[in-house]
């Protein structure tokens, strides 16, 4: 089961009624957090998501609105007791973005770890005591973070997250092989166990793997084909979609953003379960005025919103 939290729905400056875009993701009662502008923790307290137990940050590229609440966050994060090391990951250019806005901040009581534009996939193992990043992905990782380099006028990173889900467990495999029953968990872990002498592998008390949970978030970035091979088969896309009209595409060209039905594009040609629109331009003072623009294109297309809430589960028929 994963959580998601839109914190915010704006773009380019904060405005009254709508928060800078960042989204929290609660998983096995851990969080990760996506961007954080101006005004971030305003959000958070509002939605009461809290501060404390968040060990990723994600920033997708360092303009202002998508950075400048890091300082106060992490101050605030400082000053709850957490002395756990939180890890930012960000594109190239990250380490020198994060020394600039800590630079006032003394003494925090955890390290700080950088993870500057990964190539390969991250494994996590994350649980109610903390988060573990590996920089390859093992058995033990039940989470996967993995970054694509967009389009935009700054360097910029589009995330996906997916949940592995367990093949299931056949008993009846289990004691057709007759594999001794002390070991079993070790097998529906994923684990190959010597055990008495013989080798016992995962495969003789499991099923086929099964589809887990896939979250994608695009921001900031024309649309390319490497986008849709990166959400393909998505179970929520989280996508920008900066103009509404149409007939803003050449502001959408020019200053490398989208329109709705831009993204809603995106989100039919990479075969998503639903799409969440966000990162709407100060411009735009009701997007979902224009919610057909997507919808004619991509019907499963949700307008964001400041503190939309979405819990992902894995697909029942699985």
């Amino acid at each position: 089961m994963l959580d998601i939290c839109l914190l915010g729905s704006g773009g380019g400056m904060p405005m009254p009624e709508r928060f800078l875009s960042s989204m929290v993701i609660g998983y096995n009662g851990r969080q990760i957090l996506i961007d954080c502008g101006e005004g971030t923790q305003v959000a958070m307290r509002k939605m009461k998501t809290g501060f404390k137990s968040i060990d990723i940050i994600c920033i997708t590229h360092g303009h202002g609105d998508h950075i400048f609440g890091l300082p106060g966050l992490l101050s605030t994060i400082g000053n709850s007791d957490r002395i756990e090391p939180i890890t930012i990951i960000g594109p190239a250019g990250i380490q020198d973005i994060v020394n600039g806005l800590i630079f006032s901040l003394k003494n925090l009581p955890y390290e700080i770890n950088i993870i500057e534009n990964p190539i390969e996939p991250l494994g996590i193992n994350i649980s109610p005591k903390g988060t573990k990043i590996d920089s390859e992905v093992s058995s033990n990782a039940n989470m996967i973070i993995s970054t694509l380099e967009l389009e935009h006028s700054a360097p910029c990173l589009g995330y996906g997250f997916y949940i592995k889900r367990k093949p299931k467990f056949y008993p009846e495999k289990a004691e057709l092989y007759k594999v001794p029953r002390e070991i079993w968990r070790n097998l529906q872990n994923g684990e190959t166990i010597i055990y008495d002498n013989q080798e016992y592998y995962p495969s003789m008390v499991l099923g086929e793997e099964r589809k887990g949970i896939k979250l994608s978030y695009i921001t900031d970035t024309r649309p390319t084909d490497k986008i849709v091979d990166f959400i393909r088969d998505s179970t929520f896309f989280v996508c920008e979609g900066t103009y509404g009209d149409n007939e803003d595409l050449h502001k959408a060209i020019k200053n490398k953003h989208m329109t709705f039905a831009e993204a809603g594009k995106l989100a039919y040609d990479g075969n998503v379960d639903e799409l969440l629109l966000t990162h709407f331009s100060t411009a735009m003072k009701e997007p979902e005025l224009y919610v057909e623009k997507v919808t004619d294109i991509f019907e499963r297309a949700i307008i964001g919103y400041d503190g939309f809430n979405r819990i992902l589960n894995f697909h029942k028929k699985e």
